[in-house]
């Protein structure tokens, strides 16, 4: 006898092993037709799978996160089908669902190209006409190794070898082709209607740039065409959005083959770069944060005693010094610790919070790298506050408070995620689950829904995650606040408490923006390179008719530059229409065209960046539009 608990606290009890599958015909039929598998104790599960013990169960669709998971697993298996079919020569490394589709990891002497995609596409195609079922089978470790041996799978082969003795092995069987594989899976492939191949890249073998190279095909898939085809829209303007592009036409920041990973920003990119830290800047210090600098090399000494060495070495870079061992510093964390270290604290000093504009490097494989979301060198927008062990849940909520301002002056919705302890992790159970219910305690106060990440926090501490959805609705993760009870003790960190006794005290970890480099290339996506005023390199063009009113523009843009407008005079002998199309092109939010009734009447003309006109007004009443503009970071125009 076993009992299960549905979403709405319902409970149905059963006497036997029961199915995913019998499990939601037992709620409804028109439920399980509609569904592709179901959550059971926290695992997604398909309804070829069994049950018989107690748990929360609960239903998902396609449009659940784990219902496309599902889904997208199922279609890489499909695909893997196809190419089999047609190269059966391929070798197959793995195939997972991810946060957008799938993808599928294959070793194959023929290069592939954009039309043995469309080959492929229509592969899986008949296959879905032919409806086979996926088949699971479990299997002991000798079992596997033979079958997968006879069949030369080298790659499947190395995976089970790794496997513990005794571990249940489970393979799919797909029609012809049989895959190693945990599932789920759906029962079968007739609802995978659209399907779409998107890109083919290079992968190594497990991410080791020493192994093979592979071919990573990358695909997505949905139950109806009219989805597929609003993705592949969406992603039209994405690719019309990309930063890397926006930053080469609006000469924002360039990537070279000389530095690759450590991007170079030119004058327009660091104005937006400055503002965006002075904003943040401010914002912080008139919340008591004190501003620090540490150094970008520190020695190895250091990042033993941090555990940077034991849990993070393979992502460092370093480098000798009078002999001695030094690195170049991954994270900020460590020199924010000996800035505490240098004086004494007693316990009426807390909260101490320190904040730093910190460049870090972390090696990424070069195949990693992308643009400003994935480089070398990074600035974080890091702070560190120290805190007595009951100030704890009061700090957290005003860093939540604190990330709450920053997203909306942006524009941005979020959604937040709580991650718990991971297996590679420093410290006791008690002090892991003093730091989780510690957070869950701030974001329950403040009213916040969050998900669960079951083992993906830091390995020192538990994390909130903030995600933030952009314009098009793609998420980014962004910012993150890790709560740490390790460090302040390998660190040896103390305060003087009231009863005069040294005592430890606690620090979270804090990043908001994540990085500079980073949440540029998120504003520039998001923003499609139109900034808000506050944010623009150029605020406003002024482009007088022909010379004979240029000492007018003259006037009018030194007017601006007094007040702190960042304007720009086009004073070339080009048409008054072409200039127009330059500025529209290089994104400039204002527009001032001056001729001989601007001149007369000592006013300007003016058009924004949407085409709108607006009635000629005084520059001092442009002016102070504008200021104030800036002043509120009105974000749409």
């Amino acid at each position: 006898m076993f009992k299960i608990t549905l979403p709405d606290g319902s409970v149905r009890e059963y006497s036997e092993k029961q199915s995913i599958k019998s499990l939601i015909l037992d709620i409804s039929e028109g439920l399980e037709r509609a569904s592709v598998g179901a959550v059971f104790n926290s695992r997604i599960m398909g309804k070829a799978e069994e049950v018989e013990e107690d748990g929360e169960f609960r239903v998902v669709k396609f449009e659940d996160e784990e219902g496309k998971q599902i889904f997208w697993h199922s279609t890489a298996h499909l695909m893997a089908y196809a190419i089999q079919r047609l190269y059966p020569e391929a070798k197959f490394a793995i195939g997972p669902a991810i946060e957008n589709g799938f993808y599928y990891d294959i070793d194959l002497d023929q290069k592939l190209n954009h039309e043995d995609l469309e080959k492929i596409k229509a592969e899986m195609k008949k296959i879905v006409k032919e409806n086979p079922s996926f088949e699971r089978k479990v299997l002991s470790r000798d079992e596997a190794l033979k079958l997968f041996q006879e069949r030369n799978d080298i790659y499947k082969v190395e995976l089970i070898e790794e496997m513990d003795e005794g571990e249940v092995i489970s393979i799919y069987e797909l029609g012809e082709y049989t895959d190693l594989c945990r599932g789920p899976h759906l029962e079968n492939v007739k609802n995978i209607k659209a399907v779409e191949l998107t890109s083919i890249a290079g992968a190594y073998w497990r991410g080791d740039e020493k192994n093979k190279m592979l071919q990573r095909i990358y695909g997505i898939s949905f139950e109806k065409k009219k989805d597929l085809d609003e993705y592949l829209e969406r992603m039209e303007e994405a690719k019309r959005r990309d930063h890397r592009k926006i930053g080469k036409e609006l000469n924002l920041f360039a990537l070279r083959e000389e530095g690759p990973g450590f991007p170079f920003f030119h004058p327009k990119g660091m104005i937006i770069r400055n503002e965006l830290e002075k904003f943040w800047r401010d914002l912080q210090l008139k919340r008591g944060y004190g501003e620090i600098k540490t150094p970008m090399i520190l020695n190895e000494d250091l990042w033993h005693r941090s555990g940077h060495w034991d849990h993070y070495k393979e992502n460092m870079y370093f480098t000798q010094i009078d002999g001695e061992d030094y690195a170049i510093k991954p994270m900020n964390c460590p020199g924010s610790i000996l800035v505490y270290q240098a004086q004494p604290h007693s316990y009426r000093d807390f909260p101490i919070k320190l904040m730093e504009f910190g460049q870090v490097h972390r090696h990424e494989l070069s195949g990693a790298l992308h643009g400003l979301f994935r480089v070398r060198t990074f600035t974080q927008d890091d702070a560190h506050v120290f805190m007595l062990p009951d100030q704890i849940q009061e700090e957290i909520i005003k860093i939540i408070d604190l990330s709450d301002e920053l997203y909306k002056t942006f524009g941005f919705d979020y959604t937040v995620e709580l991650s718990t302890r991971p297996e590679d992790s420093m410290g006791s159970d008690e002090q892991w689950d003093r730091a989780i219910e510690a957070l869950e305690k701030a974001l329950e106060y403040k009213g916040i829904d969050y998900k669960v990440n079951e083992g993906d926090g830091a390995f020192y501490g538990p994390k909130i995650d903030f995600q933030l959805r952009d314009s098009i609705g793609r998420t980014w993760q962004c910012g993150t606040i890790q709560l740490d009870f390790q460090l302040p003790e390998r660190f040896e960190l103390t305060y003087v408490a009231e009863d005069g006794e040294k005592k430890q005290p606690v620090m979270t970890h804090r990043a908001l923006m994540g990085s500079m480099e980073r949440f540029m290339g998120i504003l520039i996506e998001n923003y499609a390179g139109k900034f808000p005023l506050w944010l623009a390199p150029v605020q406003v063009e002024v482009m007088p008719i022909s010379d004979k009113f240029l000492g007018y523009a003259e006037e009018v843009t030194k007017a601006l530059d007094k007040a702190g407008l960042r304007a720009h005079l086009d004073a070339r002998s080009e048409k008054i229409g072409y200039k127009i199309r330059e500025a529209q092109l290089q994104k400039v939010n204002y527009m001032v065209v001056i001729g001989e009734k601007e001149e007369q009447g000592q006013v300007v003309s003016v058009r924004t960046r949407a085409g709108e006109e607006l009635p000629p007004m005084k520059v001092e009443e442009f002016i102070e539009k504008l200021t104030k503009e800036v002043e509120d970071k009105v974000i749409a125009q």
